[in-house]
């Protein structure tokens, strides 16, 4: 009886997941080596609602190209990452901008995403060290604290991931001071191939009342195919029209 004993506590140690391969499983979850989606993007003030549609184009996490198609004022606005660079091409006035690191922090087109979150998009593995703070029947939550001399904005972000998909629901971010800043909700889940994605994100400031940003993903193609040329500086001004 004691040797079966301890075979169950060993087998559940080796097949016990670490949070470091949760949040790996969220990231494989949620990208592919290619992907295209056309989204619809609402953002919300006490002064109103606007709404933006946009195509989007990415090769992991370490490229990504976005176009603005709508609305009619802001159409062919273009978008280039590369890594942790950010390029943006405005065709009114035939202008290539580098976004400098001194604007990391502002708006992105006017949502509550700032540009850092575009130009860092998916660094939680590369900038966290994740620690399972809690789990219960059907998610985990972690606790994320940043790596030393990690490039990053805030001094702590926890989530919580659905434990048979690894579907991130909810998070929530913090500053250096650990006060709460925004969360980010994940909803809408469908299923694509062997992925299931939230389709709808909403990300709420804190300190902004009346204030949110809806990302709707209307369409998502993983693995489909792009061009190389698509993630290059000359890309900005070619597909803008």
């Amino acid at each position: 009886m004691k040797k079966v004993f301890f075979f169950m506590i060993i087998s559940m140690e080796v097949f016990a997941i670490t949070p470091d391969k949760i949040i790996k499983n969220v990231e494989h979850n949620l990208q592919s080596n290619n992907s295209y989606s056309q989204i619809t993007m609402t953002v919300t003030t006490a002064r109103g609602e606007r709404m933006m549609k946009m195509e989007s184009w990415n090769r992991g996490h370490e490229k990504s190209f976005i176009k603005v198609l709508y609305p009619k004022q802001d159409r062919g606005i273009t978008f280039l990452k590369i890594d942790t660079t950010m390029w943006q091409y405005v065709p009114k006035i035939e202008k290539m901008i580098k976004i400098p690191s001194s604007m990391m922090m502002q708006s992105w087109m006017g949502s509550d995403f700032t540009n850092d979150d575009m130009a860092k998009e998916s660094s939680i593995v590369d900038d966290y060290d994740p620690v399972l703070s809690l789990e219960d029947a059907h998610k985990y939550t972690l606790t994320l604290h940043p790596k030393e001399n990690a490039a990053v904005v805030w001094g702590r972000i926890t989530i919580e991931v659905e434990k048979v998909h690894f579907i991130p629901l909810k998070a929530i971010y913090y500053d250096e001071d650990g006060i709460r800043q925004r969360i980010l909700y994940y909803s809408n889940i469908k299923v694509f191939g062997s992925r299931h994605l939230p389709t709808v994100m909403t990300l709420v400031p804190i300190n902004k009342k009346n204030n949110k940003t809806v990302v709707r993903m209307d369409k998502v193609d993983f693995d489909a195919p792009i061009d190389d040329e698509r993630f290059t500086k000359n890309a900005l001004i070619r597909y803008s029209q």
